[in-house]
C-alpha cells in the first residue's frame, strides 16, 4: 500500500477554525499552549507536573481494569511504564461505539501509537504510552448503538438506561448472527456473560492494538473519581468554570469562529446504575434532572466528599478529569474535538492543570483495487474524489469531451450588438433606452438557455462516464460524508485483516488528509 498526502483546505471537510488552527494562525494562540511538534515535546515535559503517588493510583486502577481480560504483553509492560517518572502518555478518547463505529476511531489510536513511537525515537530517555480514554459515562445511546456495514445498518436494541459503559452486552447477540460472516475478535467481545459494554470495548481495543502497546483507561472508577473532588465541589459553589467558558467563546466569536459546546451553571451529571442526569439549581436546592431527587446544600456537598463517583463531568469538565488523571502531554482528537478544546484552556488555568498539546487525529480514504482502476479508467486523480458532484461532472466533460459548449464569447457579441443599439436608441428617443436594455436581457436568456440544452445534450452524450463517476463517488464518501465518519473497519478488515499494519505507514504529525492506495 501507500499513501497519497492530501492538504486539509482542498478536501473542503474541515471549518475555518480548524484549518486555522493547523496552519497556527496567530490569533488562536491565546486558546492553546503549544503546537503538536516533534520539537515542542520537551517543553510540554517541562511543564507536566505528575507525581509518585498520582502514577501509582493510576497504575492500579488500570490494573484493576483489566484484571477480567488476558491484558497483551505490550500493554501490560506500557501500565508498569507509568510509574516511571520519565514516563508520558498521548491520549485519544471516543465514545463506546458498536463494533468501533465509524473508521475514525481506528485512526485515531493509530495516530497516538504512531506518535509515540516517533517520540520514543527522537526522545530516548523518556517513555511514551499510548492511552485510549473511553467515555463509558456517556448516556447517548442513540449515537453508539449502531454501526454501517456493506451497505446495511446494523442497531443494537435495548431497553436499559444510563451510562453506556455499565450497559449488559445483553441483546448484541442477534447482530453478530446477522452479520454477512463471523468475526471471531467481536464474538468473544460481546458473548462473554455478564461482560458490560465498556469491558467489551477494552477487550477490542487490547485484541487490535494491545500489541503497540495500547492501554484504555475508564474514568468511570471509584478511585480516580477521588482526584476530581475538589473540581466537584467548586461546581456546586459557583459558575466560575461556565463564566470561564462563556468569554473564551466570546473571545473565539469575535474572531469569527463558532463554538462547539456550551457550559451549565453545573457541568455535572448525578450517576448511578441506570441513571445520568443533568444536576439543576432550583433555589437553594439541587435537583437531578428528570427525577425526584433532590438535595440541600450541605447534602450535596457531604455526597461529593463521601461519593464523588456519583457525579459524571459533562463535556466542559471531562476533558479536565482526564488530564489530571495522566500524564499526558497531547491529546488526539478529531475537527469537533480540537474545536471545543480551544474553548477550555483557561477552565484549565483556573484549576492549575496543564493544558495538553491539541493534535489533530490522522484521516484517512481507503481505495482498493478496484476503484483505483477506475479511477484510473476515468482519467481522474484521488484529489479530484474530494469536489462536489457537480464539479466531477463539470470535470469529467472538460476530460472526455472535444465539444465547446461555453457561451462567452456569443454573450460578448451580443453585449457589443446591443450597446450600438442602445447608442441608436439614446440618439432617436431616450426611452427607447430602458427597452433595449429589456430586450438585451432577454435575449442574453436564450443564450444560457441554448447554453443549457447543449449541457444537456453533452451529459447526455457521456452519460455512462458520468455516472460511473457519481457511482464512485458514492461508493468512497457513503451517505454524501467522509468515508471515515461513516463506514465501519469491517468494510475493509475483513478482507484486509493486515489493514491495521498498513494503515501505520502514516505520519501523524503530518497534518494533512491520507489517501491510502493500492501498489
Amino acid at each position: 500500500m501507500k499513501i497519497l498526502s492530501v492538504e486539509a483546505e482542498k478536501t473542503g471537510a474541515f471549518s475555518k477554525l480548524y484549518l486555522d488552527y493547523i496552519s497556527k494562525k496567530e490569533d488562536l494562540s491565546p486558546f492553546y499552549n503549544l503546537f503538536p511538534s516533534i520539537e515542542n515535546i520537551e517543553q510540554q515535559i517541562g511543564q507536566k507536573k505528575f507525581n509518585a503517588d498520582q502514577r501509582v493510583l493510576l497504575t492500579d486502577a488500570l490494573k484493576r481494569q483489566y484484571s477480567n481480560i488476558v491484558i497483551k504483553e505490550a500493554a501490560s509492560k506500557s501500565i508498569g511504564e507509568l510509574l516511571n517518572d520519565n514516563t508520558f502518555t498521548i491520549t485519544t478518547g471516543h465514545q463506546l461505539n458498536l463494533f468501533t463505529g465509524p473508521l475514525y476511531l481506528i485512526y485515531k489510536t493509530i495516530a497516538i501509537i504512531k506518535a509515540c513511537e516517533i517520540l520514543k525515537r527522537k526522545y530516548p530517555k523518556y517513555s511514551f504510552v499510548p492511552v485510549f480514554w473511553i467515555a463509558s459515562e456517556d448516556h447517548d445511546f442513540a449515537e453508539i448503538n449502531h454501526f454501517h456495514l456493506f451497505g446495511k445498518t446494523y442497531t443494537w436494541e435495548t431497553q436499559q438506561k444510563g451510562a453506556v459503559g455499565r450497559l449488559s452486552c445483553e441483546g448484541i447477540e442477534k447482530i453478530l448472527n446477522e452479520l454477512p460472516e463471523k468475526v471471531e475478535l467481536f464474538q468473544k467481545a460481546y458473548l462473554e456473560k455478564g461482560r458490560t459494554l465498556a469491558e467489551a470495548t477494552r477487550y477490542i481495543l487490547n485484541e487490535l492494538f494491545g500489541d503497540y502497546g495500547l492501554i484504555v483507561l475508564d474514568g468511570d472508577d471509584i478511585s480516580l473519581k477521588q482526584v476530581l473532588k475538589p473540581v466537584i465541589k467548586e461546581e456546586i459553589e459557583g459558575d466560575h468554570v461556565c463564566k470561564i467558558v462563556e468569554n473564551a467563546t466570546k473571545s473565539l466569536e469575535t474572531l469569527g469562529y463558532t463554538g462547539q459546546i456550551f457550559p451549565r451553571e453545573i457541568n455535572l451529571f448525578y450517576l448511578k446504575e441506570g441513571l445520568r442526569e443533568r444536576l439543576i439549581i432550583e433555589g437553594d436546592n439541587y435537583r437531578v434532572n428528570n427525577t425526584n431527587i433532590v438535595y440541600s446544600k450541605s447534602e450535596i456537598l457531604r455526597l461529593a466528599e463521601e461519593q464523588p463517583e456519583a457525579f459524571s463531568p459533562n463535556v466542559v469538565l471531562r476533558p479536565l478529569y482526564q488530564e489530571m488523571l495522566l500524564p499526558n502531554l497531547a491529546y488526539v482528537g478529531g475537527p469537533a474535538e480540537v474545536t471545543y478544546w480551544l474553548q477550555l484552556k483557561k477552565v484549565f488555568n483556573h484549576f492549575g492543570v496543564t493544558f495538553p498539546m491539541l493534535m489533530p487525529r490522522l484521516f484517512f480514504l481507503i481505495i482498493n483495487s478496484a476503484n483505483s482502476k477506475k479511477i484510473s479508467k476515468l482519467n481522474i486523480n484521488e484529489e479530484d474524489l474530494f469536489k462536489s458532484a457537480l464539479e466531477l461532472k463539470e470535470l469529467y466533460l472538460e476530460k472526455h469531451s472535444s465539444e465547446h459548449i461555453e457561451t462567452v464569447e456569443e454573450h460578448a457579441l451580443l453585449d457589443y450588438i446591443f450597446k450600438m443599439l442602445q447608442t441608436k436608441a439614446a440618439d432617436i428617443d431616450p426611452t427607447l433606452v430602458a427597452f433595449t436594455e429589456a430586450e438585451a436581457k432577454r435575449a442574453g436568456d436564450i443564450i444560457n438557455n441554448v447554453e443549457k440544452r447543449f449541457r444537456k445534450a453533452l451529459e447526455k452524450k457521456h452519460e455512462q462516464g458520468i455516472q460511473q463517476l457519481l457511482g464512485l463517488k458514492e461508493k468512497l464518501f457513503p451517505a454524501n460524508t467522509l468515508q471515515e465518519r461513516y463506514d465501519n473497519f469491517l468494510n475493509f478488515y475483513i478482507n484486509d485483516p493486515d489493514l491495521i499494519n498498513k494503515l501505520m505507514i502514516a505520519d501523524p504529525f503530518d497534518f494533512r488528509f491520507k489517501v491510502l492506495l493500492p501498489e
